[in-house]
């Protein structure tokens, strides 16, 4: 299954809990997005947990759509992830590092059917999505670095 798992980490200079409360809030999605696909929060709620649903709206190939998640897989302040309908995962590990965190972003499409995978690679979104979240964690780590000296 590892063949279907595009995972990129970093090194942020904040807690677990100041990088946490950026991913877990679905309004800030849009800040941190090096995708350039995420336009904004359609609905939901402020806070993500176990089981929440929330609506985002999207754009890619320069169409817009909505697209719906739910969260899956959740332990406060060390794991989030959500699927879209499709199944695929968006994941964000943190690990508690001296003097920060490290943080891992995966897409992890293992979730699919050979079709559906099938289509998946044909249209290039693990390159794509690689260069999505290396520059995801660029700018989750600006953000978080940000609140963090606030909070200080």
């Amino acid at each position: 299954m590892t063949e279907k798992l595009v995972t990129e980490s970093t090194t942020i200079d904040a807690s677990p809990e100041v990088v946490f409360a950026i991913i877990a809030d679905p309004r800030q999605h849009s800040r941190i997005d090096g995708s350039g696909s995420v336009r904004n929060t359609i609905d939901g709620p402020e806070r993500l947990s176990q089981g929440a649903t929330f609506g985002v709206g999207m754009k890619l190939f320069g169409v817009p759509y909505k697209i719906s998640n739910r969260v899956v897989e959740f332990e406060e302040n060390r794991l989030i992830a959500w699927r879209h309908f499709g199944g695929h995962r968006w994941r964000y590990e943190l690990e508690p590092v001296d003097g920060g965190t490290r943080v891992t972003e995966t897409f992890d499409y293992s979730w699919h059917g050979t079709i559906s995978t099938a289509i998946i690679e044909g249209a290039q979104f693990p390159a794509r999505n690689r260069h999505g979240i290396r520059e995801t964690l660029v700018r989750l780590k600006a953000a978080a670095e940000i609140d963090a000296a606030r909070l200080a």
